[in-house]
């Protein structure tokens, strides 16, 4: 990264009595659509998480999402829509099974991954010959991408390999001074990025879990599988974002443990006394049920709770801040609970392992 910047933020309400076309043309809408527009980089909250957004036609501005984030150019980035007619400039083809999806899911989480056209700019698919896109469902989102009247790609908003941002102040800590500006619509709502699904092969497959389930797909466009390399460590070349590289990780050494309740808790205690009687700050990811039990624990330094189990959307919406409060915490060793895999947890324990990098002790 060159010289820094000055990044710009603007305070926009996120009233939901306000249409997308009223706030299309808000003042900070307009001047933020003017910087895409001038192939800059503007943050910007989505139902998800914030993402990182440039003209996604061209080479010039998306190169800026690469250099703010330090993010490798082999890792594709997703292509935000504000309408279904922005499609034809990015997509050589939609299948049913595409429309299908985007009749029960758009604007929402999820990614659709379509043949690309030429338009595109290279460095978005990172080579391939298809592209991830969605419909944000946040009318900040998508009054910014219609205002610029511009595909937007956008990762999440940080720095590479750091949890995602749910709020401005996550943003700025990691790219002040690497972007052109900041639109700041307040916390974000699923807290999990989409799911990604490609529907270019037949059954389609989910190539990164999120806050639409397979389930929910399955309802609509029948069998669909998983792609095992959206696991930690996979050496595939990627085919959607978050299937590469160490994603979400705080930055203290990070390892869950899983297995029976009582197991799981010896396991977690003996790894804590070991990591205090190395010096090292500890922190408990816990959950609402066991966080008192932490607590009390003389050798957990640090106890966050994530939410209840019994609410996977709440664990999903909390999980990156709480990983974050453990950065400014100065935690250095970090154990962690495990959740079912099923639904949205899936997608929950998919971003605790990577978070981990993989390491996980079974009781």
């Amino acid at each position: 990264m060159g010289q820094k910047v000055v990044t710009k933020v603007w305070v926009v309400d996120n009233d939901v009595e306000s249409t997308v076309e009223n706030m299309q043309s808000c003042t900070q809408i307009v001047y933020a659509a003017h910087l895409l527009k001038a192939d800059e980089a503007v943050a910007f909250p989505t139902e998800t998480v914030y993402g990182l957004g440039a003209n996604a036609l061209s080479n010039v501005a998306v190169e800026k999402i690469f250099a703010a984030k330090g993010r490798p150019s082999d890792n594709p980035l997703i292509v935000h829509i504000a309408k279904k007619e922005q499609l034809s400039t990015i997509a050589s083809e939609v299948p049913a099974k595409a429309e299908k999806l985007m009749e029960a899911f758009w604007p929402g989480p999820l990614t659709i991954i379509l043949p690309r056209t030429d338009e595109v700019a290279s460095l978005v698919t990172a080579g391939l010959d298809s592209v991830g896109v969605r419909m944000p469902d946040h009318p900040i989102a998508l009054a910014l991408i219609a205002a610029a009247n511009l595909p937007i790609a956008a990762p999440s908003a940080n720095r590479s390999g750091r949890p995602s941002p749910t709020t401005a102040a996550h943003v700025l800590a990691d790219l002040e001074g690497r972007v052109a500006g900041v639109v700041d619509g307040g916390a974000t709502g699923v807290g999990l990025e989409s799911t990604v699904i490609d529907v270019t092969v037949e059954p389609p497959v989910i190539l990164r879990p999120g806050g639409i389930t397979r389930e929910q797909l399955e309802e609509v466009i029948g069998s669909v599988d998983l792609d095992p390399s959206f696991q930690a460590g996979a050496a595939e070349t990627p085919r959607a974002p978050g299937m590469k590289y160490t994603h979400y990780a705080p930055e203290g050494e990070m390892w869950l443990v899983e297995g029976g309740e009582e197991r799981v808790r010896v396991k977690m205690a003996d790894m804590l006394h070991e990591a205090k009687q190395h010096g090292r700050r500890t922190g408990v990811l816990a959950t609402e049920e066991t966080a008192a039990y932490w607590r009390a624990n003389p050798d957990a330094d640090i106890v966050l709770s994530v939410g209840s189990r019994t609410d996977l959307g709440e664990v999903a919406h909390q999980l990156y801040a709480v990983l974050r409060e453990f950065d400014n915490l100065k935690a250095q060793f970090i154990v962690g609970e495990t959740f079912s895999r099923e639904g949205l947890g899936m997608a929950v324990m998919n971003r605790l392992e990577k978070a981990a990098g993989g390491r996980i002790e079974r009781a």
